[in-house]
This record gives structure tokens, C-alpha cells and sequence, in this order.
């Protein structure tokens, strides 16, 4: 069981209360993760990553076990600690302003 921790806009957007928890077939990836993410909730499909490109949106960061892996490939594998469900995958809003 993967935990995956959302930013308050997109929890409210999908009505999510708390962390998210999904279960991954195969290997435990950004992109396998994010896909079962808005399988579940469609309603997030394009907020997270560009609905043709399925790059990462630029003001969201991905962090797992304390690393930012916002400029990693889509597809290596996340830490075990993360596909165990021991840490959460963490989506956070970049913060941006002068």
C-alpha cells in the first residue's frame, strides 16, 4: 500500500481528507503511482502533470524519504521505504512571490 501525501488545493479538489493510500501492481514509480492516482481520481488528471506530455506541473515538487525527485525520470523506481508504505510520496506546492 502506497501512501501518497497532496498540497490543500488538490485534496480539496478531489475531496480528500489526510493521505491517500493506493495500491501499485509492478514496480512502485512517480509514473505508477501518479497513474493509479488519478485512476481513483479523475478529477486530478492534468493538475499534477500536463495531460499530453505528462511532464510534472512546474509550481508542484515530488519528494520521497526526505529527497526531492522532481527532476528524476518518471520511471525509476521510488525507495523502498516508500513502495513498503512506510513514507509517504509527498506532492507539495512550490511556493513562488517576490
Amino acid at each position: 500500500m502506497i501512501r501518497v501525501a497532496l498540497p490543500g488545493h488538490l485534496r480539496t479538489l478531489a475531496n480528500i481528507d489526510g493521505e491517500v493510500k493506493l495500491e501499485i501492481a509492478g514496480e512502485v514509480t512517480q509514473r505508477s503511482v501518479l497513474d493509479a492516482l488519478e485512476g481513483v481520481y479523475p478529477m486530478l488528471r492534468g493538475t499534477i502533470r500536463d495531460h499530453v506530455t505528462q511532464k510534472r506541473r512546474p509550481f508542484l515538487r515530488f519528494f520521497a524519504c526526505a529527497e526531492d525527485l522532481s527532476h528524476e525520470s518518471p520511471d525509476v523506481p521510488l525507495p523502498a521505504a516508500v513502495a513498503s508504505g512506510a513514507e509517504p510520496f509527498l506532492i507539495l506546492g512550490a511556493i513562488a512571490g517576490g
